[in-house]
């Protein structure tokens, strides 16, 4: 079920990319880093190279990373506006539960 203005359909693939706890620790690896190769960050794991490349490219896809060609190499660097988009998008529904939970308590008061 998305809003009116589609939020939740673009945080779906954010919140399905940060559903997988490797990729979360590798979206943090990058924050920390400031940006990366898959190779840098495989030799930090106990997973290949070729799967830490398939898990920074649902990172991609979903806008939580950018890749950039440097040379041979390709380099991760870490991109906040999704995260932005989610938090957003909780701080609206919180606002929402909030105020239905007010109302909720408003009624049982009055009782």
């Amino acid at each position: 079920m998305s809003g009116a203005d589609g939020a939740a359909d673009r945080t779906d693939p954010i919140f399905a990319a940060l559903a997988d706890p490797t990729r979360r620790g590798l979206l943090e690896a990058v924050a920390t880093r400031g940006e990366a190769t898959a190779t840098e960050l495989a030799a930090e794991l106990p997973i290949t190279r070729q799967a830490v490349a398939k898990h920074l490219a649902v990172l991609q896809d979903a806008g939580l990373v950018a890749a950039r060609r440097a040379g041979r190499e390709t380099r991760f660097a870490p991109t906040p506006a999704p995260l932005g988009d989610a938090i957003g998008w909780m701080t609206t529904l919180g606002g929402r539960w909030d105020a239905r939970l007010a109302a909720l308590a408003e009624v049982a008061a009055r009782r």
